[in-house]
């Protein structure tokens, strides 16, 4: 017979806390009819003094959560943007330790929840039960593995909320109904919809069946859905809003910021800031 702590624990695992930063964070904004936004942050580019910087910039211009990049030289389905600020920071040497302790200092000016993105090899090789133990230190709330399939994935997914951690998984427009609802079962903070097949990078007009594949996925499950790839102008955030509950805009930041890099880390910072506030500038 289980115990108690073991059946609550297998009732944690299939039914996710709402409790998480994460899902109060949706839960706040769906009470306000808003959507929530969250830039990309590739750790370490242009430098670790702007990743700090930019942080707390992005919350003052109104982001709702923050993906960091941790980078890697096999990108999953990361554009050339993406791709050459990763390859920018591993040449200056930065790595995983760097990350943790950059956002562990910076974490105290940040209220709104940190979402960390990275290869699942990293994080094997880095040991999974370590690697949720001194994210959820340095002050993550999240963890997308953009390439951790399930059924595999349920076990991997067990360890990082035992840790304290949110599962964010991704669903593409080809995934199959059979697999989508596998996939929502693993996601604990939010669902990440590719709004189309392929790599990253700024497109001019989200594909037409953005919406019917969010409605289709929320009826599925209550998980929250956010958008992500090729989001790039307020048109679009707005077009997201009341179909999603989140847009993700990757490949558009960090392009902004290897512009603004000559200025330095508040020249990076101001420039986030105020993109993020465009972005909004039709939905709030």
């Amino acid at each position: 017979m289980r115990s108690p702590v073991e059946a609550l624990r297998s009732q944690h695992h299939m039914h996710p806390s709402n409790d998480s930063a994460i899902r109060r964070t949706f839960a706040s904004l769906r009470n306000k009819h808003q959507i929530a936004l969250m830039p990309f942050v590739a750790s370490g580019f242009p430098d670790l003094a702007s990743t700090a910087a930019v942080l707390p910039a992005l919350e003052a211009g109104g982001a709702s959560m923050i993906e960091i990049g941790f980078p890697f030289s096999d990108p999953i389905a990361d554009g050339p943007t993406i791709q050459a600020a990763f390859t920018d920071a591993l040449t200056k040497g930065i790595r995983i330790a760097d990350t943790f302790r950059t956002v562990a200092a910076v974490h105290p000016a940040v209220s709104i929840p940190l979402v960390a993105m990275l290869s699942y090899s990293i994080v094997f090789r880095y040991g999974v039960e370590r690697f949720v133990k001194d994210a959820k230190s340095a002050g993550f709330d999240g963890l997308i593995l953009p390439d951790l399939p399930p059924p595999e994935a349920q076990k991997v997914c067990n360890v990082v909320r035992a840790g304290g951690l949110d599962t964010i998984l991704l669903v593409a427009p080809t995934t199959t109904p059979q697999r989508r609802k596998e996939i929502l079962d693993l996601c604990s903070g939010f669902v990440y919809y590719l709004s189309v097949s392929g790599i990253t990078g700024e497109r001019d007009r989200l594909p037409e069946d953005v919406a019917s594949n969010v409605r289709a996925l929320r009826e599925l499950s209550d998980t929250p859905v956010c958008v992500g790839f090729g989001i790039h102008r307020a048109e679009q955030v707005a077009q997201l809003a009341g179909v999603a509950d989140g847009a993700i805009v990757g490949s558009a930041f960090v392009k902004r910021m290897r512009e603004a890099a000559p200025g330095g880390a508040a020249a990076v910072a101001q420039t986030a800031s105020s993109y993020c506030q465009e972005l909004l500038r039709l939905v709030r």
